[in-house]
């Protein structure tokens, strides 16, 4: 079950993605759950299987994407969590997972540009599997925790490098407006849905720059859920961004910066492909 949140003539909602388009959930659940975060703090991602045998609503390519949480409380992206990433950065694998925080607004949809900047031009992107929390998980056993995931979907985590180094605090270059996306749907958790089994590619131009398997991950997505239910609640529409792999573009010689008029596609077998365009910001 592939779940979107979209625009469709300036009216926010979410659905479903069939073969034959996306069916509007929002027009028809509106009254119970105002938008996605609202369906899984309800536990009611289930009705949403009630509507996947209805006729599409919308032509996939008739709405405007949304991150597929639009308004998520919280928001943890995990650093150097990739071994292959951990050694082109000439690091040691880390004892405990590397954390920091992104605001909703530094994240747009599939099919939007991301923004590169006019403080800088060391735009780079990293590719990476996200994961949607369903319930809240609280001091969580990495045996457990997979129970408490709704879905995955796939982000490009775009960083400001040279801001992101500025201090050794990461806050600052993670987190510019528009500066990364998440989609373009969410694939959601079931039995046969395999996350360990996925593999990423990161695309500039139709070059491969990333090709990971996602078990490359030092901290798996079960002892990140563990590590970050210990010291914060994570609530139902809550994102862990989980690390990128090795091929970044800021150890390659020269480095490669995402610049304007680029392609970027984030390729998650088993998930889909984020696709976004590069564009300057406009300056006031």
């Amino acid at each position: 079950m592939k779940v979107i949140s979209f625009e469709f003539e300036g009216r926010p909602s979410y659905g479903l993605v069939t073969d034959d388009g996306i069916v509007d959930a929002g027009d028809k659940l509106r009254a119970e759950y105002n938008d996605l975060r609202a369906l899984l703090e309800a536990n009611a991602l289930e009705r949403l299987r009630d509507l996947e045998s209805r006729e599409a609503d919308f032509a996939v390519d008739s709405v405007k994407y949304l991150p597929v949480v639009p308004n998520a409380r919280k928001i943890l992206c995990v650093g150097i969590n990739y071994m292959g990433h951990i050694k082109e950065t000439g690091r040691e694998p880390p004892d405990y997972p590397v954390l920091f925080t992104r605001f909703a607004d530094s994240f747009t949809g599939h099919d939007e540009p991301l923004i590169r900047p006019g403080a800088s031009s060391d735009f780079d992107y990293e590719g990476e599997l996200a994961v949607v929390m369903g319930r809240t998980a609280r001091h969580v056993s990495r045996d457990d925790a997979m129970d408490f995931v709704a879905g995955y979907t796939c982000s490009n985590e775009g960083s400001i490098r040279d801001f992101q180094f500025h201090t050794i605090q990461f806050t600052a270059g993670k987190n510019f407006y528009r500066s990364g996306s998440l989609g373009p749907w969410m694939v959601a958790a079931e039995p046969d849905v395999d996350p360990t089994s996925f593999h990423l590619q990161t695309r500039i131009n139709g070059e491969v720059l990333q090709d990971s398997p996602v078990d490359d991950l030092c901290f798996d997505i079960g002892q990140l859920i563990e590590y970050c239910s210990i010291w914060t609640p994570l609530n139902p529409g809550d994102i862990i961004v989980t690390g990128t792999p090795g091929g970044v573009g800021r150890v390659r010689k020269p480095p490669i910066w995402m610049k304007p008029g680029d392609i970027v596609e984030i390729d998650i077998s088993g998930v889909g492909v984020l696709r976004n365009t590069i564009a300057d910001e406009e300056m006031a």
